[in-house]
């Protein structure tokens, strides 16, 4: 397969993908997004929108999803060191709730293909990081759900470490829980 590994997670459909770092004296390379090599890997996806955003140490975004126009993300951290965490929300699968994390950083360059109907968000471990993210639909403000980081049906295992101090929007603070979703 190219220059990309895949790793096929215990959700379906939740893929980590390590690219081949081309490494000197100089630097390093690597590519971060090849569509025919993505494919190959089971992701045939047309993105749309890339983001970024920068975030300091405690900050939890999330667990955010879109509702009637769902995004397919491929995430990854370019400054610093993230929890991310996707969760299951398709209705009828056999995984439905349970979520999957992975650290992504600087450092390992690892990414994460979280599918279309995923609730995801993320967790600042380093004093600083900078996350982007490729989507296949548009972002649209009124379209946007969230269930609390903290659910107990979800049972994420945030690596909170003692004195770790979570800074998280109002809105973030104020979702409701994964019984909630109709």
């Amino acid at each position: 397969m190219g220059q990309i590994e895949v790793q096929e997670c215990e959700i379906e459909g939740i893929k980590l993908i390590s690219p081949q770092v081309f490494g000197d004296k100089r630097g390093y390379f690597m590519e971060t997004y090849r569509y025919d090599q993505f494919k190959e890997a089971g992701i045939d996806v047309e993105f749309v929108q890339d983001n970024q955003s920068a975030s300091t140490k405690g900050v939890l975004r999330g667990l955010h999803f879109q509702i009637e126009h769902p995004q397919d993300k491929l995430v990854r951290v370019i400054k610093g060191e993230v929890f991310d965490v996707a969760v299951d929300l398709r209705k009828g699968s056999k995984t439905y709730g349970k979520w999957f994390g992975a650290v992504l950083s600087e450092e390992n360059k690892k990414q994460l293909f979280v599918p279309k109907n995923f609730a995801h968000g993320f967790l600042v471990l380093s004093d600083y990081a900078e996350f982007c993210y490729k989507c296949s639909d548009f972002y649209r403000p009124g379209d946007e759900g969230g269930i609390m980081y903290n659910d107990p049906a979800i049972g994420v295992e945030w690596p909170i470490t003692e004195g770790m101090e979570l800074i998280m929007s109002d809105r973030d603070k104020k979702w409701g829980y994964l019984g909630d979703i109709t």
